[in-house]
């Protein structure tokens, strides 16, 4: 029978991974960014530097190369990465066990595509991390469709593009404002087309309105050459160098590129509007959101 091997009292006990350091280690590797995790954790760049010279020296493993606009994970750091999301998700869900207010039902959000796709993994993951029994039920489509089914109360949240037609213009809290810019393949040939070919969403988007009436009153020729439900839709087309299209500025990356010379656009805004009555979980959710949303302004 193998005998168990046992320490001995005098073995030195392995050293623990602090939350603090853990939690700045994390920030950094999701936001490629001493700056912006700086942000994120309430502290200078330079703690930051010294929080993970600490751990670097704790580990035996450099966490990080530093490249002149960003920082990227080391093969040792991507490991490490996997266990501190888990610790840290541990560490959630054991204070919001004994001190987070018991919150329970179900909320029924609604969002566009373009904005879903931006916010909802890490907002549906934090709020589910912190408020374990409530159920959140999410509906994609396009804002009008958002409008009518919380009107309908079939929603209690809903996040919706201001400048839809017939919105009340004073109903709703601005969560997000950015640029609406002209948009095209870098490089492509589209923009040089007469008449300008245009990607454009279905009738009813507040950026097809807003790209067509500055086009008019500027008095450029144009067509729509093609329509889709949602953004990808339209970033496909330009990406075929098919079309150019309106597009917040933050979707912009490439292949993609703005375009100069052609009419400004109107900012593109996001509502969140409420259905009166949604109660506590609610509400939380859309503390939630609201929050998501001031991460995405942080630099």
């Amino acid at each position: 029978m193998k005998t168990p091997v046992t320490e001995s009292p005098d073995t030195p006990l392995q050293p623990l991974l602090e939350t603090d350091l853990l939690r700045t280690f994390v920030a950094i590797a999701e936001t490629g960014s001493f700056t912006r995790a700086a942000q994120q954790v309430f502290r200078t760049p330079s703690a930051l530097s010294m929080q993970i010279k600490r751990l670097e020296q704790m580990l035996g493993s450099a966490l990080f190369v530093r490249e002149a606009r960003r920082v990227r994970l080391t093969p040792e750091g991507e490991e490490l990465l996997g266990y501190g999301r888990r610790l840290l998700k541990l560490n959630e869900e054991a204070v919001a066990r004994f001190l987070a207010p018991d919150l329970e039902g179900n909320v029924r959000f609604g969002t566009p595509d373009d904005v879903g796709t931006r916010i909802l993994p890490g907002l549906l993951s934090r709020f589910a991390r912190s408020h374990p029994a409530v159920q959140v039920d999410v509906m994609v489509g396009r804002s009008t469709e958002m409008i009518a089914r919380l009107d309908g109360g079939e929603l209690d949240l809903a996040l919706v593009t201001a400048g839809n037609p017939g919105q009340d213009p004073a109903r709703g809290e601005v969560v997000h404002s950015e640029p609406l810019l002209w948009a095209a393949r870098d490089g492509g040939v589209a923009w040089t087309r007469t008449p300008l070919p245009l990607a454009l969403a279905a009738h009813g988007c507040a950026w097809r309105a807003t790209a067509l009436e500055a086009l008019d009153a500027a008095g450029l020729a144009y067509r729509v050459a093609y329509t889709s439900e949602n953004c990808a839709g339209q970033e496909a087309a330009m990406q075929a160098d098919l079309a150019v299209a309106p597009f917040p500025a933050s979707l912009i990356r490439p292949p993609l590129r703005t375009l100069d010379g052609l009419p400004p656009l109107a900012d593109y805004r996001v509502l969140m509007y409420r259905r009166p009555g949604c109660g506590p979980a609610g509400e939380a959710l859309a503390g939630y959101v609201s929050d998501a949303f001031r991460s995405m302004r942080r630099p």
